[in-house]
């Protein structure tokens, strides 16, 4: 006569669970790790080609035969450009020659709060292009930084620094007119453009004490450069 099978203690049941969970964890695990593998490449690709999108904005292609993403510098965080963290910034080259520099730049007084920019400068320090990339800034008032929010289709506030050579303006030209300088701004909303002049020529003075390191003559090649600049402030 067979005894009758033992029902299982707590502890071996308690085991049996574990290794249950254990299989399905590694299971979906692996699952979500293939997916990502899988997926990887597409999302790099997008995020890339986001990221070129708003480069070509500031800076037309003319300027430049390298590939621009994978030639870059990190930069520390620095007050002149008003980053508290590390930022990247993306050096043009023609026939191998430095041509032009993309970075990003902060103001951070802006009426609603920061307003991230990207900032083209030539070789010589000539402002290429400035684009706002990020704002919280009154609808139908202050947003007509951005060209898309702005009115004046035909010449869209921000393209005020095309081709400005910041080093031959006077610092006092740096306000808007109603302050005395040199740039349009809209009735009732000037502290908006405020913060981006002043955020703009900091970063063209930025640029210009540190020339040698984002524009000198060594042909170092399409790669990335992994030495980091320092603070200026």
């Amino acid at each position: 006569m067979r005894n009758p099978a033992k029902p299982p203690t707590a502890t071996g049941m308690a085991v049996r669970t574990a290794i249950i969970l254990f299989i399905f964890v590694a299971i979906f695990t692996g699952l979500l790790s293939a997916a990502y593998l899988w997926t990887r490449p597409t999302i790099e690709a997008a995020a890339a080609e986001e990221k070129m999108k708003l480069i070509d904005e500031v800076l037309p292609r003319k300027y430049y035969d390298n590939e621009l993403l994978k030639d870059t510098l990190q930069i520390a965080p620095t007050a002149a450009l008003g980053l508290d963290e590390v930022s990247t910034a993306y050096r043009a080259r023609k026939d191998g020659k430095p041509s032009a520099l993309v970075l990003e730049a902060i103001a951070p007084d802006g009426y609603a709060g920061k307003i991230r920019l990207l900032i083209a400068f030539g070789s010589e320090g000539e402002l290429l292009g400035v684009r706002v990339t990020q704002h919280k800034e009154t609808p139908g008032l202050g947003d007509y930084i951005d060209p898309k929010k702005d009115k004046n289709k035909e010449h869209p506030w921000i393209t005020q620094f095309d081709g400005l050579t910041p080093m031959s303006i006077d610092e006092r030209a740096w306000k808007v007119k109603k302050d005395g300088g040199r740039f349009d701004s809209m009735v009732g909303a000037t502290v908006t453009p405020r913060a981006v002049i002043k955020a703009v020529r900091k970063a063209a003075l930025y640029v210009a004490e540190n020339r040698e390191r984002f524009f000198g003559s060594e042909d170092r090649g399409q790669r990335t450069e992994d030495s980091r600049l320092r603070s200026e402030n």
